[in-house]
């Protein structure tokens, strides 16, 4: 009877714990609305690791991992979120998919806000790498992947195989598999970057992600137009011996049909100082990719 007792008692704990959960949520909700951001989500960092918790919660695994997922959209959808943030996003992403591991969609969000919006591809790579051993059949998880290697890592050759590795996936996109291709063979060529952030653009849902995925894309036209300029300059000075005064001669002379309109609405220049073409609105030149060994 006493096994019997402390058997019913442990049983218990759970079915005690969930509302106790539930009503500091509720209140804290309301509470929260009139603090800021740093204090929302502090108390996040507290919570034990998703292994540790999930004991505790026996046979409520999806419904504690739910409150914790709201908590978690509301820090991501934050107007500014601190880099100290987006660690706690991660923490609370990370105890979500502890708790719910086939949550597909959580992978997918909190993979491509991590570096898209926080700039950490390393937070992101760690919670994807768990969603495809968790999820192998998704195929955004490997295809986001594919987008960390190549704009961040600059690891071309794991962002062809995340993305071949996405293309053999069910539901795929008609385009995945050419994108593949192109990345193994062209992964230096900024057209392949253009085209990967458009495909990126066009399956992130929300909206702060794609405003940051099209500020990408503007930096990227930036880098190929100045590179097409640069390349008519190196021609120009290779028959006149001399650069150009302005980009408009190369026009005249027929090195180029016209100049390129600057996506941010400025206009491009020739440093002879350095011997690169700028953007007046964008100081730094976006890199994001190189030579392909």
């Amino acid at each position: 009877m006493q096994l019997l007792s402390l058997k019913y008692k442990y049983y218990l704990i759970p079915v005690l714990l969930v509302p106790i959960v539930l009503s500091i949520y509720m209140t804290q909700t309301y509470i929260e609305r009139h603090k800021g951001i740093e204090q929302r989500i502090e108390k996040v960092m507290f919570l034990p690791k998703g292994e540790y918790l999930k004991p505790a919660v026996i046979g409520y695994e999806q419904l504690v991992g739910d409150i914790l997922w709201l908590h978690a959209i509301q820090v991501i959808g934050d107007k500014v979120v601190t880099p100290q943030g987006y660690d706690w996003a991660y923490h609370a992403l990370d105890i979500v998919t502890t708790l719910d591991p086939k949550f597909a969609y959580a992978y997918q969000l909190g993979g491509v806000t991590l570096s898209a919006l926080g700039n950490r591809p390393d937070l992101s790579n760690m919670l994807l790498e768990k969603g495809v051993r968790e999820n192998p059949e998704v195929w955004q998880i490997p295809f986001y992947m594919g987008f960390n290697n190549f704009f961040y890592l600059n690891n071309y050759a794991a962002a062809a195989e995340y993305m071949d590795k996405a293309s053999k996936l069910p539901g795929h996109p008609a385009y995945l598999p050419k994108l593949a291709a192109r990345l193994y063979v062209q992964a230096g060529n900024p057209d392949v970057a253009l085209e990967f952030l458009n495909k990126m653009s066009h399956e992130a849902k929300d909206e702060k992600v794609q405003s940051a995925l099209e500020q990408m894309i503007k930096e990227i036209i930036i880098e190929r137009d100045a590179s097409l300029l640069e390349k008519a300059i190196s021609q120009y000075k290779e028959t006149y011996k001399i650069y150009p005064d302005q980009l408009t001669e190369l026009v005249k002379t027929g090195f180029i049909q016209e100049i390129p309109s600057e996506p941010f609405g400025g206009y491009y220049y020739f440093n002879q100082n350095d011997g690169k073409v700028h953007s007046n609105i964008v100081t730094e030149r976006m890199r994001v990719y190189g030579k392909v060994e």
